[in-house]
């Protein structure tokens, strides 16, 4: 069954001699606890769609479509009624994990706020939840890295705590950009296997966005390829 359902989805951005587009009628679906890939050469619109969809794209731009996430269309709802969604029912990870962690702030601080502002709990109970994210992800001891900051950690460490804090609400979709692309081979393969397990375990639905044919052949289900923004 389809958890989401995109439709003729079209992305416009301003440009110096007028708009220009990014995103040209691109149709797919997800179903549920499906790894689905995403390919496609730079600049081919893989991120553009998925930012798209979350809301996240630059000032100015323009997006055309449809987008069937359970009961609502995800491109009609209003700005804070997506704002509440992200996050708890569908979340994203970046290329570089420094563009969603702030590096003055602990991993526990991060976490816990993350968690009580959607669901409303209690800090204790935040905290407990944020340890048992971080052994969810494969950090060696969670409790001593809640109390670390983001530059005390590799680069594949920093990348599972951002899948951490995209997981904390529990979200059936996850959206992940590049998420190997700046780590080595073998670290590459522990955040592949990681996506894969999570599936396994949570049911979790997954669009890996990747320009790596070898990386997507290893855990995707189905994938769709982008060529010049189609």
């Amino acid at each position: 069954m389809a958890l989401l359902s995109v439709e003729d989805l079209r992305v416009r951005l301003p440009g110096p001699a007028g708009p220009v587009t990014v995103v040209d009628g691109v149709s797919f679906a997800v179903d549920e606890g499906e790894i689905f890939g995403v390919a496609g050469e730079s600049g081919s619109g893989k991120t553009m769609s998925s930012l798209a969809l979350l809301r996240l794209l630059p000032r100015g731009a323009a997006v055309e479509g449809r987008a069937r996430f359970g009961d609502v269309d995800l491109l009609a709802l209003s700005t804070r009624a997506l704002r509440d969604r992200r996050g708890r029912d569908l979340a994203m990870v970046f290329q570089d994990p420094m563009t969603s962690l702030h590096p003055m702030l602990s991993i526990e601080r991060q976490l816990t706020d993350h968690v009580r502002h959607h669901l409303g709990i209690r800090r204790r109970e935040a905290r407990r939840r944020a340890a048992d994210l971080l052994a969810q992800v494969r950090i060696p001891d969670p409790e001593r890295a809640l109390t670390a900051y983001p530059h005390q950690f590799s680069g594949g460490m920093r990348q599972r705590i951002a899948i951490a804090i995209a997981l904390a609400c529990r979200p059936s979709l996850l959206i992940a950009d590049e998420p190997t692309t700046a780590l080595d081979v073998t670290v590459q393969a522990g955040i592949i296997s990681l996506l894969s397990d999570l599936r396994r375990e949570t049911g979790l639905a997954v669009i890996l966005i990747t320009h790596d044919l070898g990386v997507m052949s290893a855990v995707a289900d189905r994938l769709t390829v982008f060529y010049a923004g189609r």
